[in-house]
C-alpha cells in the first residue's frame, strides 16, 4: 500500500502580505491607521479638486473681487456661499486649499521620484563598484550634503528667475521646483543605498550570481536592490515631508509657485500681510492644513521606521 504526500499549497502574494508582521502591526496601532486614513482623504480630495471644488481658483470669471476677504461660516458677516471664506483676491479658500494641495502633492511627490532615481543609481554604484566610482560619487554627495537644501533651492530659484524672467519662471514653477528640490536631496538617497549595498554585497547569492555570469548591471538592479527596499521606503515618507515644507517656505519667500497659480505655500504667503488687518483665516486655514499634511505623513515615516528596523521586529 502506497501513501501519497501532497505538498501543501504555496501561499499567495495578497496572502503573504495579509499575514505580515507589516499588516500585524497596522492593525494593532491606531496612530497609523487616523494618520493614513487622514493622508489618503487628502489625497483624494487633492485629485478629486476638479469635481469637488465649489469654484475653479484658475478661472478669472468665478472670482468676484467684491467678495474678497469674507470670513468663514462661523463668523458674523460670513457668505454660506464660501465655507471657509474668500482671500484677497475673491477666490474661494476651500477651493484654493484643494487646488493647492494637489499642486504641494505633485511637487512633493515628483521630487522624491527624482531624488529616489538618483540617489538609489547612484548609491548601487558606489556601494557595489567601490574604489574611485566609490570615492567620488561620496565626495559629492559630502559636498552637496553641506549646503543646506533651502539654500541651495534659493540660490538656484534665484538664479532662474533673474535669468529667464518672472514669467517664464511662473510658467514652469513646478518643474522647475520638482528639479531644485529633487536636485538638492538626493544624497540622502545614496548615502543610506551604498550603506545596504556594502552589506549585501558579500553575500552568497551575489556570489552566486557572479558566478552564473551575469553582468554588474542585473546584479545591482535585479538582485541587491530588492533587499534595500525597506529604508528606501522609509526615507521616502520621510523626503515627501521635506520636499512640501521646501515648496511652501519657497513660495513663502517669493521663489516658489506664484499667487495666480495656488500651493498650500503661495496661499499662506498671499494672506500673510493680511494678518493684522482681522483676514486671519486667509494664512492660518491653509497654515493648519499645511501642518496637518506634513504631521501625518511624519508619523506615517516613523511608524515605518519601527516596523521594518529587524531589531524591533516580533515575529
Amino acid at each position: 500500500m502506497t501513501t501519497t504526500t501532497q505538498a501543501s499549497p504555496v501561499p499567495s502574494r495578497w496572502a503573504r502580505f495579509r499575514d505580515s508582521y507589516l499588516v500585524y502591526s497596522f492593525k494593532r496601532d491606531l496612530v497609523a491607521q487616523v494618520c493614513l486614513a487622514t493622508f489618503v482623504a487628502m489625497v483624494l480630495a487633492a485629485v478629486l479638486a476638479p469635481w469637488l471644488a465649489p469654484m475653479n481658483p484658475y478661472d478669472l470669471a468665478q472670482i468676484d473681487i467684491m467678495a474678497s476677504e469674507l470670513p468663514p461660516f462661523w463668523i458674523d458677516g460670513s457668505d454660506p456661499t464660501y465655507v471657509l471664506g474668500t482671500d484677497a483676491q475673491g477666490r474661494d479658500l476651500l477651493s484654493t486649499i484643494l487646488y493647492g494641495a494637489r499642486v504641494s502633492l505633485i511637487i512633493g511627490f515628483g521630487a522624491v521620484i527624482l531624488q529616489a532615481m538618483l540617489g538609489v543609481t547612484f548609491g548601487l554604484l558606489a556601494g557595489y563598484l567601490g574604489g574611485r566610482v566609490d570615492a567620488f560619487l561620496m565626495r559629492l554627495a559630502d559636498i552637496q550634503l553641506s549646503f543646506s537644501t533651502l539654500m541651495v533651492a534659493i540660490i538656484v530659484g534665484a538664479v532662474i528667475k533673474a535669468s529667464f524672467g518672472g514669467a517664464i519662471y511662473s510658467e514652469y514653477a513646478v518643474i522647475i521646483l520638482v528639479l531644485i528640490i529633487g536636485l538638492a536631496e538626493w544624497p540622502q538617497y545614496a548615502r543610506t543605498v551604498r550603506a545596504s549595498v556594502l552589506a549585501e554585497r558579500s553575500k552568497e547569492y551575489v556570489d552566486a550570481a557572479r558566478v552564473m555570469g551575469f553582468r554588474a548591471k542585473r546584479i545591482m538592479f535585479r538582485h541587491i536592490l530588492p533587499n534595500t527596499l525597506s529604508p528606501i521606503f522609509v526615507i521616502s515618507t520621510v523626503q515627501i515631508a521635506n520636499a512640501i515644507i521646501s515648496e511652501a517656505a519657497l513660495s513663502f519667500l517669493g521663489l516658489g509657485m506664484p499667487e495666480t497659480q495656488p500651493s498650500l505655500g503661495s496661499l499662506i504667503k498671499s494672506g500673510f500681510d493680511y494678518l493684522q488687518s482681522g483676514s486671519w483665516w486667509i494664512t492660518l486655514i491653509p497654515g493648519a492644513v499645511l501642518v496637518v499634511l506634513v504631521l501625518v505623513i511624519n508619523l506615517l515615516g516613523d511608524w515605518l521606521r519601527d516596523v521594518m528596523n529587524p531589531r524591533l521586529y516580533k515575529g
